[in-house]
């Protein structure tokens, strides 16, 4: 089973960081063509700004609990400085759209670039790497579609997954209760032979 990358009739949140906007509004303009291209109806496709990679999360959760979403695409670009900030921010970044794409149950597609210079974040904006934005506009269309296939099936737990042996015990016990008592107590046995006694007197 997989999702195909049809969009039509799915809702999309894009949040993107406007921080090294350079780059970060490349990414926006191919994933909005990804998911036109995926038949997504522009009324459809809700973009948010944030100052920083850092909001990401905090907007992408705000937006998908509104309900109103079926797949979430969070976009930045993160490069790397003299000290450690980069790898702080980074990992927030990380767990905190992992963190609510998992808590939530609604796909969150991960576009943001972490580069050690501006040049590997241009390449992977569109020139020598392809384009981020547009690879994560196509991982939020199929896993939507992915969720959606999913929730169609019918119950995980069917009767050939149920191993045989409970099978039988499960049949064994309905047809005990099914099956009239073949033993009786002995209190109806001695209240049965005296009236049987009263009788021939």
């Amino acid at each position: 089973m997989e999702g195909e990358l049809n969009a039509a009739g799915k809702r999309f949140g894009i949040v993107v960081a406007r921080f090294n906007a350079f780059i970060t509004e490349r990414l926006l303009q191919s994933a909005y063509d990804g998911l036109v291209r995926c038949a997504a109806a522009k009324r459809d496709i809700e973009i948010v700004r944030v100052p920083g990679a850092f909001e990401i999360p905090s907007a992408a959760r705000t937006l998908v609990e509104t309900g109103k979403y079926d797949a979430i695409i969070c976009l930045g670009c993160l490069l790397r400085g003299d000290t450690a900030h980069y790898d702080v921010i980074v990992n927030e970044v990380t767990r905190g759209i992992g963190q609510s794409a998992q808590e939530t149950g609604v796909p969150h597609a991960f576009g943001v670039l972490t580069c050690d210079t501006l040049e590997q974040a241009i390449d992977r904006a569109g020139l020598k790497m392809g384009n981020k934005g547009f690879e994560a506009a196509l991982a939020a269309v199929e896993m939507a579609a992915l969720k959606e296939a999913i929730s169609r099936q019918p119950s995980a737990i069917s009767e050939q997954q149920i191993p045989r042996s409970a099978r039988n015990d499960k049949s064994k016990i309905k047809s005990a209760k099914n099956e009239p008592a073949k033993n009786k107590p002995a209190k109806n046995k001695r209240a049965k032979n005296k009236r049987a006694k009263k009788k021939r007197t």
